[in-house]
């Protein structure tokens, strides 16, 4: 049964704040067998993220899965872990510092960024309840992943309902289910690869590779697979490719069943026999480096590459917190939510803001 009693006295002068839950997938809290096995334990057990029949998924899960797996996978964590601390937590932080000294400045404390992992910590409740007591009553939900999957952002929304469902006053609500194709996302891609190549020089080829999901879940109606493609399409037009020079495929499969392909770790040892000088691999998927981008890319992905006979393998790192980033999420935020970020009398500024988020969504059709 809901508990609906508050933490706290409430506040009935508090101001009116508009709060941006900022999310992502989540992390162990530490490279361990233990930690690794308590992450692996929520998250595998989400009906999202493996779509089997619930009984048959738990023998397999706790009599197979987690007493092999952890252990590989800490070995995985180990390799990239920072002093302080998990990766993809790190700079999933960055990016919500960073969105709220954006608006520190902009909106004179209205707007209040909170993080929350779906799954390990800091959770989605406890970011939400963060944002309730900083006096949100208005919350708008950015999971970090441009392309929509029901294993992803659908996961996210449940986590975001079934903590509502307990709460007294329910705040107005919009959810930013995907930015695949938004001019800022891809303007901040392109920016980034024509950055790295400024260096080095451009490639032989560029992969483009996103997170895989069963084959299945595409034929039931996710439009994950669609979606991808489309980002890299554009990428590839603003950079000016020759449609030779690059290829979309799809990283991190397991078990036995077809995923999405081309798989990644086959694209890369086919690409590496015919002795490329240099292939650059980018991750428009992840919004934050992480283990599948800096071990599972970086790493064993580079060393299949060279075994199997290829020159140099670089991997061009997320956006994190870089500057683009931060501006086209902020901008994507406030193109959903112009009427809260407007202060009284500011009519003229909602019209204009709104014109410029139906323009901008008719331009990427």
């Amino acid at each position: 049964m809901a508990n609906f009693s508050a933490i706290a006295p409430h506040d009935h002068a508090a101001g009116d704040r508009v709060g941006v839950l900022v999310t992502n997938l989540g992390t162990p809290n530490a490279p361990t067998t233990a930690a690794t096995r308590r992450y692996l334990a929520e998250f595998l057990a989400d009906p999202r993220v493996i779509e089997l029949p619930r009984w048959t998924w738990r023998l397999i899960l706790h009599g197979v899965v987690l007493r092999i797996r952890p252990r590989r996978s800490a070995r995985a964590y180990a390799s990239i872990w920072r002093p302080e601390g998990s990766p993809l937590l790190v700079n999933s932080q960055a990016i919500a510092d960073a969105l709220q000294a954006h608006w520190a400045g902009q909106r004179t404390g209205r707007v209040a960024v909170a993080l929350g992992m779906r799954y390990g910590a800091p959770s989605i409740p406890e970011a939400l309840h963060s944002l309730r007591n900083a006096g949100a009553i208005r919350i708008v939900v950015l999971p970090l992943y441009p392309q929509y999957s029901g294993t992803t952002g659908g996961s996210t929304f449940d986590a975001v309902a079934r903590t509502l469902s307990g709460w007294r006053r329910v705040p107005a609500l919009r959810f930013i289910d995907h930015y695949h194709d938004d001019p800022g996302y891809i303007d901040a891609l392109a920016t980034s690869i024509e950055a790295a190549w400024s260096e080095e020089g451009r490639p032989d080829r560029l992969l483009f590779s996103f997170h895989g999901l069963p084959r299945r879940y595409l034929d039931a109606g996710d439009p994950y697979h669609c979606e991808c493609h489309k980002t890299a399409r554009l990428v590839a037009q603003k950079l000016g490719l020759d449609p030779g020079s690059w290829l979309v495929a799809f990283q991190s499969r397991v078990g036995r069943e077809e995923w999405l392909r081309p798989y990644t770790d086959e694209t890369l040892v086919e690409w590496g026999r015919e002795r490329p000088r240099r292939v650059d691999v980018v991750c428009p998927g992840f919004s934050a480096d992480c283990l599948e981008t800096l071990e599972e890319i970086g790493i064993r992905g580079r060393e299949a590459f060279v075994a199997a006979g290829g020159g140099q393998l670089r991997y061009i790192p997320a956006l994190n917190a870089g500057e683009a980033h931060i501006e086209a999420l902020a901008t994507l935020v406030e193109r959903t939510i112009p009427d809260w970020l407007a202060t009284p009398g500011d009519d003229e500024a909602i019209r204009d803001l709104r014109a410029a988020r139906a323009q901008t969504l008719g331009a990427s059709r």
